[in-house]
């Protein structure tokens, strides 16, 4: 009689992890969501296509399965990704999802909106795309960030974010600095507590602002001026198709 394998008690909880993103509307919302923000069903539902019905049914097994968290407001419902960790692995899948197993642009929105995501956005709660590449590869050059030994914030860059009066917060359970795999540049970008700062403190002060409703961000003339000081961007750069 032939021998079986012991069973794996995580591989059940894997497979239903797996089915719930294997889902082509499911992994709309969540990619929707690494705005960072709460969405409504109606939302959500418009951003992917799909009646308010559907929206719904699918918007329940992400609960269920935890990659959604649920907020009510009186009558109104919104939703959001649970946490960073969950952030962390749908920008992560993401990344690595082959660019070619993705759909063709039918629209000029649609590869208006690509080019915007790709120029820079928001990965959950701190910069991504070209702009969030540009910022770290800076703060590296000038010796505020180290990515040798993994992410890690020096003590010059501890003292940049206190120039700047942005707290890092540093009671916080989640990792200081951390690299998160960009999927349009395939580099890594700066997260973690310091990148959730940072991005904060971009946008409270004007240096970007958010393209529509979406994840899309972009500098502004106030924020041209002030990447090139405090981090040595060229502006030609962030402005750079």
């Amino acid at each position: 009689m032939a021998r079986t394998t012991p069973h794996d008690p995580a591989a059940p909880r894997l497979a239903a992890l797996a089915s719930l993103l294997a889902d082509e509307t499911r992994a709309s919302f969540c990619l929707a969501l690494l705005d960072g923000r709460a969405w409504t069903a109606g939302e959500l539902a418009r951003s992917a296509g799909v009646a308010a019905s559907t929206a719904s049914e699918h918007l329940g097994k992400l609960v269920a399965g935890g990659l959604l968290a649920e907020e009510r407001q009186g009558r109104h419902r919104y939703v959001r990704l649970a946490d960073g960790r969950t952030a962390q692995l749908v920008e992560e899948l993401a990344a690595h999802a082959r660019p070619g197993a993705r759909a063709p642009v039918r629209t000029l929105r649609e590869a208006g909106l690509q080019q915007a995501l790709a120029r820079g956005r928001t990965c959950y709660d701190h910069l991504a795309g070209r702009l969030g590449v540009l910022v770290t590869d800076a703060m590296t050059g000038r010796g505020l960030l180290r990515q040798d030994t993994g992410f890690a914030l020096t003590e010059d860059g501890l003292e940049w974010f206190a120039a700047l009066s942005v707290p890092l917060g540093t009671a916080s359970r989640r990792p200081l600095a951390r690299g998160c795999l960009d999927w349009t540049e395939r580099r890594p970008h700066l997260a973690g507590t310091s990148g959730a700062a940072l991005c904060r403190h971009v946008l409270d002060a004007g240096w970007c602002e958010r393209v529509g409703s979406g994840r899309a961000v972009r500098v502004t003339p106030v924020g041209l001026g002030a990447f090139s000081e405090h981090l040595g961007i060229e502006p030609a750069d962030l402005t750079a198709s």
